[in-house]
């Protein structure tokens, strides 16, 4: 891959992911570190970053520098994950841990996800809302899903696929660990 195509993906990941924080380029100047002038720069792909600069920026979003350089450099066109090796992308509190098995494929529109759901582990009080489609799969345990206000229970093996934008929770209901398959569409962009 050359030189240019690095730039262009750099720019526009880094745009894509300035406008999805709904920041201007100043404010991630500030941030960042960074001046606003080679923010600029970089995001209509006239300058490659360095490192040091591609580190302060990822920073400034809470990102690994890995999410700005991955498809430049990994991007897949097929990923082979192993059982247990997917590869680790958010922990919480020992509480929840997701795993991705399908980190590296280029500009992916879906990504899936292994969730390990600890006893009393939930979402949240809040509803979440966003854009596409989730499919999820419960491989063990006993998950409840609120939608919408309407509960769904799901025992090992049952399947829930709703429209992301409705109103959506969930929470561990076993006594130990449950583990949840999640299909999302389109991808989300979780960074690592």
């Amino acid at each position: 891959m050359g030189q240019g195509m690095v730039k262009k993906i750099i720019g526009k990941k880094l745009k894509a992911t300035r406008l999805k924080n709904d920041l201007t380029i100043q404010e991630v100047a500030k941030s960042s570190g960074v001046s606003s002038n080679m923010i600029s720069r970089i995001e209509r792909g006239l300058t490659i970053p360095s490192v040091e600069i591609l580190m302060k920026l990822a920073n400034a979003f809470g990102m690994s520098i890995n999410f700005f350089v991955e498809d430049a450099a990994t991007g897949s066109t097929v990923i082979l994950t192993r059982s247990g090796e997917g590869q680790p992308i958010f922990f919480f509190e020992d509480k929840h841990q997701i795993v991705s098995l399908s980190h590296g494929l280029r500009d992916p529109s879906f990504s899936v996800f292994f969730d390990t759901l600890e006893a009393d582990c939930s979402s949240g009080e809040g509803a979440m809302v966003h854009s596409g489609e989730e499919f999820a799969l419960l491989m063990e345990g006993r998950v409840a899903f609120h939608i919408e206000g309407r509960e769904y229970l799901l025992e090992k093996g049952d399947s829930l696929t709703f429209k992301a934008s409705l109103p959506h929770r969930w929470e561990n209901r076993y006594d130990g660990k449950s583990l949840v398959m999640w299909v999302v569409s389109p991808a989300p962009n979780v960074a690592q």
